[in-house]
């Protein structure tokens, strides 16, 4: 099948990788053993262990890659276009090697050594990922291995799939033509050719030696039923596009769980109770280092400034929605006078609510603090959607019908949106959609690394605060 050819071509070409570079290493050893820098060789033990460190930042390489980077070396022969590709794998295989040397306070291995193997690793990658897959391409899917392909289906998915299929063609896949199950077939089309209706199918698979079938979406179930029958019985492969996403418009994913197929409409890595246990170790470390060493010098500075500039209680307690909206209270430092009627009034820019401290708790986001103490308690992360009151989400969700869905997991101190400057008042639906497009994209795409690059965005903000920030 097609998608075992691409699979099998990924990983022939991580393990012809893995052998050049293991080549180049030993081989640059060698030379340097014997020509620059003679009695080398008494550290190969040393050099064995770095060269560990480099073969397996590859491997670490392959498997963190999300998928369109995965088959980038595939099919981008350019070099130009193989030099991100590269540049990152260059980066895992030396980058773990650096922190062992660094760590271990290892001096052995040659500075002049591992530069030009650098250079040389760099130049090796980029070549293989250029070159390779097309040569073990042609070399394996040749004409004895072709696949003549068939396609059934409305003549229009032609034209919607007419990438994918020319992409297809260097591992062998030669479109033959298409069958069309419209009521009124058209006479040709724009790409394939057209051999006529479904009910020629028996006559054109003999005619032509079709040894693959493709049956452009998904049909009713009699019409993929007679099909399959028939592929069967000539020895065809059938393949089906699942075209769900684009009839309910919206991405899904399959999965199999205890035997039964399911579709769901999102990606959530936190269900895995791993990520879960991994999540709530970051937020238990970083809850107990800020409510140990930060809030306790900073609650007395606002206690201070409050006692003269707006005397009152220390915290403003107020309920916001969390985790499947459940309501809980969340704990800031109390930024505005007291007495201020409607509290589900936005702050805004120059709000006369605020008092003067406040102002500057509100735009270093220190006002914020006392959350870490809703975080040890569970009922926030550190990182995820920020909450807001139950009014507020019953008014959003009025104009957006997928706003309560970033209430999956729990609500964070800070978040994507904010990092990327969605952040203060929510004026217009756009500000609205676009926050809520992040926090669907965090969910969906949560991992230890994201929540790390949030919080040192969000560090980054606090010294340096957005125009937004109110």
């Amino acid at each position: 099948m097609i998608v075992q050819r691409t699979r099998g071509l990924l990983r022939l070409l991580a393990l012809a990788q893995a052998a050049l570079v293991t080549l180049l290493y030993w081989g640059l050893f060698t030379l340097f053993s014997l020509v620059v820098a003679p009695g080398t060789m008494i550290f190969t033990a040393h050099y064995a262990v770095y060269w560990a460190f480099v073969v397996g930042g590859l491997g670490l390489e392959i498997l963190t890659r999300g998928a369109d980077r995965l088959i980038a070396p595939i099919y981008e022969s350019s070099l130009v276009r193989q030099l991100p590709v590269a540049s990152r794998q260059v980066g895992f295989a030396l980058g773990g090697l650096l922190v062992f040397l660094a760590f271990a306070k290892d001096d052995t291995i040659s500075r002049t050594f591992l530069v030009s193997f650098a250079v040389l690793l760099y130049g090796v990658l980029l070549w293989s990922n250029a070159t390779l897959p097309l040569r073990f391409a042609r070399m394996l899917f040749a004409e004895e291995r072709d696949l003549a392909t068939l396609l059934v289906g409305p003549v229009s998915r032609v034209g919607v799939l007419d990438y994918w299929l020319k992409r297809k063609r260097q591992f062998g896949m030669r479109i033959v033509g298409v069958i069309s199950l419209d009521a009124a077939p058209p006479a040709e089309t724009a790409s394939v050719p057209m051999l006529g209706s479904v009910e020629q199918f028996d006559e054109i698979c003999a005619a032509s030696e079709i040894t693959q079938v493709i049956l452009l979406e998904l049909c009713p179930t009699e019409i993929t039923r007679t099909l399959l029958a028939k592929c069967q019985q000539r020895g065809m492969r059938l393949l089906i596009v699942n075209d769900l996403a684009e009839q309910i418009r919206h991405p899904i994913s399959c999965v199999v769980d205890e035997g039964i197929n399911l579709v769901t409409l999102h990606e959530e890595p936190l269900e895995n109770p791993l990520n879960r246990v991994m999540k709530r170790a970051f937020d238990f470390s970083m809850a107990v280092f800020v409510i140990v060493f930060v809030l306790p010098w900073l609650t007395v500075l606002v206690w201070l400034g409050q006692r003269l500039q707006s005397p009152g209680p220390l915290w403003h307690r107020q309920k916001r929605a969390g985790l499947q909206n459940r309501p809980f209270e969340i704990l800031k430092f109390r930024t505005m006078h007291t007495g201020n009627g409607d509290e589900t009034v936005q702050a805004k820019h120059g709000d006369a609510r605020i008092y003067p401290m406040g102002r500057v708790l509100r735009r270093f986001s220190l006002d914020e603090i006392p959350q870490f103490l809703n975080v040890l308690g569970g009922e926030m992360s550190v990182v995820g959607p920020r909450p807001h009151l139950t009014e507020h989400n019953t008014q959003f969700a009025e104009v957006f019908a997928r706003y309560h869905l970033r209430t999956f997991i729990k609500p964070g101190i800070t978040g994507l949106a904010q990092v990327r400057g969605f952040r203060g008042e929510a004026r217009t639906p756009e500000d609205i959609a676009a926050r809520l497009q992040s926090d669907l994209i965090y969910i969906e795409n949560w991992s230890p690394a994201l929540d790390l690059g949030i919080v040192l965005r969000t560090m980054w903000q606090m010294l340096r605060p957005p125009p937004t920030a109110v």
